[in-house]
């Protein structure tokens, strides 16, 4: 075979790499298509470069697979959201439903992630290379934490998986699962921990050490609790030039990882906002005042006013404000776009504070009663859930054939719009107020598909305070969580916590892997609770006569674990001439579990 040289592939965002603000935008115009691993990194900025194109693909999820994400399916797929959408938008209904829309119906997500873990691969391996040694431990740190990120999205979605770490691996090398997949994302978040400096990210969308504590957590807690593990083993790993050695059978314990929970607590410099409203973008400066808007008149005001840090968000996926339909539409907040108020007239502010979007992932009454029945006063239930009620205007079911509508919309990841004086007229996005004197794209200016650039918050400290509160029985930082919420003292047991974890973390993508965590009778008795709830279906008033699909909520549950379909074209690509499919589809799914459509 003819030795060649092996080319790193950077895909197009090297030549247009994606902003880390929110409010700018970055034209690089350098050539990276023919750099190969004899010129490729060298320094600093070839190492910003790489790391920048590992990056890029949060955003590449969100322009290109919004509704089968990890984000918007572990929303749909929880106890607390239905799917929603319009008529044709069955696949959003299908992961409510825990069926499939097509046997590909998340290729793309999976195919983009193993690119982005690619990425991740070629950099951790190429990067002692750059003679960056002052700065190397971050960027390592910062590529094996978006390794674990990528992977935990994955294996918490489709369960039994490949797992390659190394830039020549087989992409079609065996499935793993259980320990050994959960043991990979644990160890890269570990690895990201110990050789990050004990310095805070300068907000700007990059992580740091104290995210990798936070996302070391979260695994852990759900590995440990859906495999019902104490203690995880580690694979073998070691890389002199980052110092670390982690020798065969090493594993990891509770008490360890509350170790690095503490040192997030006491360490990190992160903080609670001082009120929970002002953590979302219909606080913001342009938007809370208007008399239209039911929270006007509150003394609210939005952390990230004016591009100001948020200091409770440890993990961030940042977006600008010129996005394009063709290379860069992933830098617009499509996942607002997709949970917006669907069918109804915005161009007077009817739903102020929100905007026109798709209508999906509507809230399950049930969480609201739950809530109202558990913590009647709990601040966080204002601030995370608004009735249609509250709309200025009169709203309309049905509109633009809207399917399971519950009459509630959450409220924490919606395009939020804004009057403009100068303009005379309600602009699609708060941002096109706050910052007038951006120069917009050709095309793009006022466009609702693409102007939600408020960022996605994927990680808060206070999820780490809650964290700290179960894995090392904290009194004081479960108490933290429920003050700012303006509610007392409460015991520090398990039911108290799991009710604590939903109100706080309300459609954050997290609700879905916690009840599974918790086991299946847990997961079986939540899901079956959307069942026969009050929704309206074009219009008419009915019940979420969901079993006619599914059989019922928990009975899919049972059957899949919670886990989606392995795509069929990546169990075709895994046989190689005359052999037989190297992957298995996963248990509970097959083609009579296809969603027909309500």
């Amino acid at each position: 075979m003819t030795d060649m040289k092996k080319i790193i592939k950077l895909a197009a965002m090297a030549a247009i790499v994606f902003s880390f603000a929110s409010c700018e935008s970055f034209l690089d115009t350098t050539n990276y298509w023919s750099k190969d691993s004899s010129n490729f990194p060298v320094n600093s900025t070839d190492a910003e470069q790489m790391l920048a194109g590992i990056y890029n693909n949060l955003n590449v999820s969100i322009g290109n697979n919004v509704h089968t994400n990890h984000f918007l399916w572990s929303m749909a797929a929880s106890d607390d959201a239905l799917g929603g959408g319009g008529q044709n938008d069955q696949a959003m209904q299908a992961e409510d439903l825990l069926l499939n829309f097509g046997t590909d119906m998340y290729n793309n997500f999976y195919v983009d992630r193993y690119k982005g873990i690619a990425r991740a691969n070629a950099a951790i391996e190429a990067m002692p290379n750059c003679g960056v040694a002052d700065k190397l431990n971050q960027y390592m740190g910062e590529a094996f934490f978006l390794r674990a990120w990528f992977y935990y999205e994955l294996a918490s979605m489709f369960g039994n998986i490949p797992c390659p770490v190394t830039s020549q691996a087989d992409p079609t090398q065996p499935q793993i699962s259980g320990e050994a997949l959960w043991g990979q994302i644990i160890e890269d978040c570990k690895i990201a921990a110990d050789i990050m400096p004990a310095k805070q990210s300068s907000g700007d969308g990059h992580v740091d050490k104290y995210c990798a504590e936070a996302l070391l957590g979260r695994a852990y807690l759900f590995a440990s609790g859906f495999f019902g593990l104490s203690e995880i083993t580690l694979p073998a790993y070691e890389n002199e030039a980052i110092g670390v050695t982690i020798t065969e059978g090493t594993k990891i314990s509770k008490a360890e990882v509350g170790q690095y929970i503490t040192d997030c607590v006491n360490n990190s410099g992160y903080t609670l906002v001082d009120d929970f409203h002002n953590l979302w973008a219909y606080t913001n400066r342009c938007t809370i005042d208007d008399p239209k808007n039911p929270w006007a008149g509150k003394g609210y005001k939005w952390v990230e006013d004016d591009g100001a840090r948020n200091p409770e968000a440890l993990f961030i996926i940042k977006f600008n404000t010129q996005p394009s339909w063709s290379t860069t539409i992933g830098y617009s907040n499509q996942t607002a776009l997709f949970l917006g108020v669907r069918g109804q007239s915005l161009d007077n502010g009817e739903c102020i504070p929100f905007g026109v979007g798709w209508g999906m992932c509507p809230v399950n009454p049930s969480l609201v009663s739950d809530w109202k029945a558990i913590e009647p006063n709990d601040a966080r239930l204002d601030a995370s859930i608004i009735p249609v009620e509250k709309f200025s205007g009169t709203y309309k079911f049905g509109g633009d054939s809207n399917i399971q509508e519950s009459g509630f919309y959450q409220t924490k990841t919606m395009p939020v719009m804004a009057w403009s004086e100068a303009q005379g007229k309600y602009m699609k996005s708060f941002t096109n107020v706050m910052f007038p004197d951006l120069t917009w794209s050709s095309g793009n200016e006022d466009n609702f598909q693409l102007n939600s650039v408020n960022d996605m918050v994927m990680i808060r400290f206070a999820e780490v305070l809650l964290m700290d509160a179960e894995i090392n029985g904290s009194q004081a930082s479960f108490d933290k969580v429920r003050a700012r919420a303006g509610l007392p003292s409460k015991p520090l047991n398990d039911e108290n916590l799991r009710n604590e974890r939903r109100w706080e973390l309300a459609f954050e993508g997290v609700r879905f892997n916690d009840i599974r965590r918790y086991g299946e009778s847990y997961a079986v008795t939540a899901l079956n609770k959307q069942e026969g709830v009050k929704v309206w279906n074009n219009g008419v008033e009915g019940t979420n006569n969901a079993s006619k699909y599914n059989g019922s909520y928990g009975d899919r549950y049972k059957a899949t674990k919670g886990f989606v379909s392995i795509p069929n074209s990546q169990i075709s690509l895994s046989a190689g001439a005359g052999e037989e499919y190297k992957f298995a589809q996963n248990e509970g799914w097959g083609s009579q579990f296809d969603f027909p459509g309500w």
